[in-house]
């Protein structure tokens, strides 16, 4: 049976919630971010026009469209809506992976038995807006791959069908950069040697492709052919990563005890970034010298960045431990994970925030996660345990 797989995406998502309760921001430019030394974390439509684009400093945005309306946005805000849209879909439709806070896939493979998928889609998207008053678009088609380069090419607010005869004369004609996994690095070496649209890409024999570029090549090469087998994977809110540590001796040293919690935040941080997740609940964990075990947590809005992680943590941490009694164990668990990177979650971090994190991830890529950390993560360790 051939799939059926459809990208749903919610246009300029950020602004589309502000403009919500603000019919002043209809029709003009609009950028979401963190104030002057900040970043563009969202922009609208008509800003891109002027060539403002995601992660770019908010300084340069205002130098290319002087008249756009800078917002320092609302991640709570955003969190709910999209939690609201995420409950619309799974009520109705069959398989469903959030892919971020705005993005989600859907197998509806078979659907078409009982009446036409596109049709049901279509009734799908008006749903949401219907329940939300967001603005969506939608494409369906035999794969993740294909179906997420629809989207883009529907955009705003349109819907596309690409069927299996219809896949190759979809993407020849395409840039490469319209792939998902090229990045400008493999777009410029590419480039270099003529190769800048999808047809020339896929045309090209897989070998020469993955002596190019390594093992990426043959998945890059199979995306150029419209060749993607990935599964639509179940959204579910159960997923978390977690860190423990256990001590040779109980202790009641706080320095220490913060200290620990620092590293381990910082490297929990660090995995979600790695790994593309950001997270919404934050869940401190304290075992006491006589085996007690107590548990607190918080929800926050969706975030991978350490510093937000860490005052969440170090709340719950002085909330929990009031009995003043000696600590076997702590941990720290970060759960309620939506795929998605730090730049969507940057309203109070500066330009030079964001270049941090991105300094320190290079080099625990490189050197071990270990390598580099904040002086406060180091404070109260033994030379051994550092």
């Amino acid at each position: 049976m051939e799939r059926a797989i459809v990208h749903m995406d919610l246009d300029t998502f950020f602004v589309s919630c502000e403009r919500l309760n603000n019919d002043k921001l209809r029709g003009v430019p609009v950028i979401i971010g963190g104030g002057e030394r900040g970043v563009v974390a969202s922009c609208s439509y008509e800003a891109r026009y002027y060539g403002v684009r995601s992660a770019m400093p908010i300084k340069m945005a205002l130098r290319l469209c002087p008249e756009a309306r800078v917002m320092k946005g609302d991640m709570e805000k955003y969190s709910k809506l999209s939690h609201t849209v995420t409950e619309v879909i799974e009520e109705k439709a069959p398989v469903v992976e959030k892919a971020s806070i705005d993005e989600h896939y859907l197998d509806i493979t078979g659907m078409d038995r009982f009446f036409g998928a596109y049709k049901w889609t279509e009734e799908l998207a008006q749903s949401i807006t219907y329940h939300t008053g967001l603005p969506i678009s939608f494409a369906l088609s035999v794969n993740k791959t294909v179906a997420k380069i629809g989207t883009g090419e529907a955009k705003p607010i349109g819907k596309k069908e690409i069927s299996a005869a219809m896949v190759r004369p979809f993407l020849n004609p395409l840039s490469i950069k319209k792939i998902p996994m090229v990045g400008d690095a493999t777009f410029q070496l590419l480039s270099r040697i003529g190769i800048r649209q999808i047809h020339t890409l896929a045309d090209m024999p897989m070998e020469v492709l993955q002596q190019m570029i390594g093992k990426n090549g043959i998945d890059l090469w199979k995306k150029a052919n419209g060749i993607d087998y990935t599964p639509v994977e179940p959204y579910t809110e159960r997923k978390s990563i977690s860190t423990e540590h256990t001590f040779g001796q109980d202790t009641i040293d706080l320095a220490k005890l913060r200290s620990i919690i620092g590293g381990m935040v910082e490297k929990l941080a660090y995995q979600l970034r790695s790994e593309q997740w950001l997270t919404a609940t934050v869940v401190v964990k304290i075992r006491y010298s006589n085996f007690d075990t107590e548990t607190k947590q918080c929800r926050i809005p969706y975030t991978s960045a350490d510093h937000t992680l860490s005052r969440c943590v170090m709340e719950l941490f002085d909330k929990l431990y009031n009995r003043r009694m000696r600590i076997r164990l702590i941990g720290v668990r970060l759960t309620n994970l939506v795929r998605g990177s730090l730049q969507i979650n940057i309203f109070e971090d500066t330009q030079e925030m964001v270049a941090l994190y991105q300094a320190m991830d290079r080099i625990k890529n490189r050197f071990g996660v270990d390598k580099v950390g904040r002086a406060s993560g180091f404070k109260g360790l033994s030379r051994e345990e550092v």
